[in-house]
């Protein structure tokens, strides 16, 4: 992982403090390590390959009796969960699904956890990144969503997921900001001076 420096993470600090100054919005960043330890995947992996292991050797033309079944399949669930946790495995056993899905709740979860709806105009604006998954979601709310189409933030999310892939995180966490600052001036312009929520980028290691 590429978790940013103390320095990187006050260039996104100031960029935030940048683009509020022209809208009523409230941004906040979130990056995430991973958006779980999938300690499950392995275990289930290994129990599937187990299970079918007695149909494999029947169709081999292999017999064992019941016991032997039962051994081979035991030894079978312990050696692979234990091969399978290694990370360069593990990784290419989590299906793209599982991680989009995880990373997406995660995103929903910090939203509720960082009082992004409870802003005075209903404008929290969620720029959230899992880097394990190479995730990108802007999440907003409905003071933001009303003036402003989903369909707008999909080439910033799409430009961003590509520098995430890259390695490139700050580049794409400013990149981002910078856009949807400029989007979010031409439709949610600042009314008064305010700054209800931390500009701070939340690391979840």
């Amino acid at each position: 992982m590429t978790l940013l420096s103390e320095s990187e993470l006050q260039q996104v600090a100031a960029a935030i403090e940048r683009i509020e100054r022209d809208t009523d919005a409230e941004v906040v960043t979130v990056l995430a390590a991973q958006a779980d330890d999938y300690r499950y995947i392995p275990l289930l992996w290994a129990s599937l390959i187990a299970l079918l292991l007695p149909g494999a050797l029947l169709f081999f033309g292999g017999w064992l009796s019941a016991w032997q079944q039962l051994l081979a399949q035991w030894a079978t669930f312990l050696v692979l969960a234990v091969a399978f946790r290694a990370p360069a495995l593990t990784s290419r056993l989590i299906p793209r699904a599982v991680r989009n899905w995880r990373a997406c709740n995660l995103a929903r979860r910090q939203f509720i956890e960082l009082n992004l709806h409870h802003t005075e105009a209903d404008t929290g604006v969620l720029i959230f990144v899992s880097e394990a998954e190479r995730y990108v979601e802007i999440l907003v709310d409905r003071g933001i969503a009303s003036r402003i189409d989903n369909a707008a933030w999909e080439t910033i999310v799409a430009a961003f997921t590509e520098r995430v892939k890259q390695g490139r995180v700050l580049e794409g966490f400013l990149g981002c900001i910078e856009s949807a600052g400029a989007l979010l001036a031409q439709h949610v312009p600042a009314t008064h001076a305010r700054n209800e929520l931390p500009n701070r980028l939340v690391v979840l290691d």
